[in-house]
């Protein structure tokens, strides 16, 4: 873990001493990154003790943490419902008809379900004053929340020009809030500034408010289960820009000082290795319809393990609001020590490892527990011990010829098989396990169809913001990249070649 916090520290001074690392010349900032790598690993000592740092500062997550200013949902449904009363305002909103000249059926309804005062109130930052403004925080909300339905696919200087925000797109400025009698536009260093200025806390928020209108849907029901996986997303940019050997581990510092190098599952098409993020998400799944919906999610540099982004996600969850009692998630996220059940709550149920061995006098086809090789008595489960699951005998007075010799209770230790804190021995628990590859699908959805693979912004931040506001858009639009492909090769006559290019040439 030394070589994680080595990386912690450059990653940190390279941020205080150079706040506008993205605007320096490559050759800059290979020089400042041995300059500084150099000088921390000069002065730093190894100790064989644990680190005595934060795991969230560790994983690179700092900037994701819980803070006492995000509203629960329930105090935020209560926040909505009040809110025009406490102000004294009358919300005009409920008798405004649909405008005529939004006929997206989508953009209706983001139009009906936003409250412009809400937005702002949860939007604006301290000090922050209506008068003699232009431009509200609402209004760059809706251009951000309809950049990321129509046009994901352009730059947001092409975003913010009279093709898009122009007097003849009326749609589009009556979504924005923009006058159409005037040519009022939103410029893009507007939702530049915006988009820097909102805090982690402010976008967990909005997506709150979000959420509550979500909750109220009934697409929930009442029986939950709650799953977590994670997916990599990669960067641009695969050359580091200095490498340095600490022991037998590597630091490396790439253009996007957030990301690292780190190893993904075995998949045919793609490298063994993969430099960029992990994205952790929370996902509810309804298990009578098998639907799943992504919640809030957390992103790390990828050489990081998934386990140790279990608990911030579910301490983050919960100060949301969100309820939970079961999570499934893949033989990567483990509570091997209980502390998670013991601090949280939630209790954690994973798939049983092919390499599993069962433990002394067990069935394997039925899981059932004996006391010892003599006994042919199944035993009954008591419950949870500090050093494991407790199981008495079931043997009727009279039954067992070996009740004055034999013990009548065992104790099987904790493991990640069978016997976890949630055993895994029942037709339920198998359920369990079994719906976890329903929350694959909004991976796919999030990353092919959203655009997060193909995002113009890569850094930490940016996908953060990113993957927020995708959860909080209701329904979003397909691109059509592989048929644009497909059009370009049978245009060019790739298809026909004999000899393929190579992919330069394309």
């Amino acid at each position: 873990m030394h070589e994680k916090n080595i990386k912690r520290i450059v990653r940190e001074q390279l941020k205080k001493k150079h706040p506008n690392w993205r605007r320096l010349a490559k050759k800059q900032k290979k020089q400042f990154a041995r300059e500084v790598t150099d000088a921390v690993i000069a002065e730093y000592v190894i100790y064989n003790q644990e680190l005595d740092v934060p795991i969230e500062k560790l994983i690179g997550i700092e900037d994701q943490q819980v803070d006492r200013k995000i509203i629960p949902l329930q105090d935020m449904a209560d926040f909505v419902d009040n809110f025009h009363q406490k102000s004294g305002v009358i919300d005009f909103a409920k008798y405004r008809k649909p405008w005529p000249e939004i006929h997206n059926k989508e953009l209706q309804f983001v139009d009906k379900l936003l409250d412009d005062r809400i937005l702002n109130s949860l939007l604006s930052y301290e000090g922050y004053s209506p008068q003699m403004r232009d431009i509200f925080p609402c209004q760059l909300f809706r251009a951000e929340l309809m950049k990321a339905l129509k046009y994901p696919e352009i730059s947001y200087r092409k975003y913010c020009k009279e093709e898009y925000m122009g007097q003849e797109r009326k749609e589009n400025r009556r979504f924005l809030g923009l006058p159409l009698n005037t040519k009022t536009m939103i410029d893009h260093t507007n939702l530049c500034h915006f988009r820097n200025s909102l805090s982690f806390t402010q976008q967990v928020n909005v997506l709150i408010y979000i959420l509550h209108f979500f909750h109220r849907s009934g697409l929930l029901e009442d029986s939950v289960i709650h799953g977590v996986d994670s997916t990599e997303i990669a960067c641009d940019s695969k050359m580091p820009l200095y490498v340095v050997e600490v022991g037998d581990k590597k630091v490396r510092i790439y253009n996007d000082i957030d990301c690292d190098c780190g190893a993904r599952r075995n998949k045919r098409d793609k490298s063994k290795f993969v430099i960029g993020y992990r994205l952790h998400t929370l996902t509810a799944v309804n298990p009578t319809t098998g639907h799943s919906f992504p919640l809030i999610s957390l992103l790390g540099p990828a050489n990081h393990h998934d386990s140790l982004f279990l608990r911030p996600l579910i301490e983050l969850a919960q100060a949301m609001g969100i309820e939970m009692k079961l999570i499934t998630a893949d033989e990567a996220y483990n509570d091997k020590d209980g502390s998670i059940l013991a601090d949280t709550g939630v209790h954690l149920i994973t798939p049983v490892p092919k390499s599993t061995v069962l433990p002394d006098d067990v069935e394997p086809e039925t899981l059932a527990v004996t006391c010892d090789d003599f006994c042919e008595i199944p035993m009954i489960r008591l419950g949870l011990t500090e050093d494991g699951h407790e199981y008495k005998c079931n043997a009727s007075p009279g039954m067992c010829s070996r009740s004055c010799q034999c013990q009548q209770f065992r104790i099987i230790p904790y493991d990640n098989g069978h016997f976890q804190r949630m055993p895994v021995d029942s037709n339920l628990a198998k359920q369990a396990i079994d719906i976890r590859k329903n929350i694959e699908r909004p991976f796919n959805l999030l990353k092919n169809r959203e655009g997060l693979d193909n995002a113009r912004v890569r850094s930490q931040q940016a996908l953060t913001a990113l993957d927020i506001r995708y959860k909080q858009a209701p329904d979003k639009f397909i691109l059509q990249k592989k048929e644009l492909f497909s059009k370009i090769k049978k245009f060019v006559g790739f298809d026909r070649f004999r000899l393929r290019p190579c992919f330069c040439c394309i």
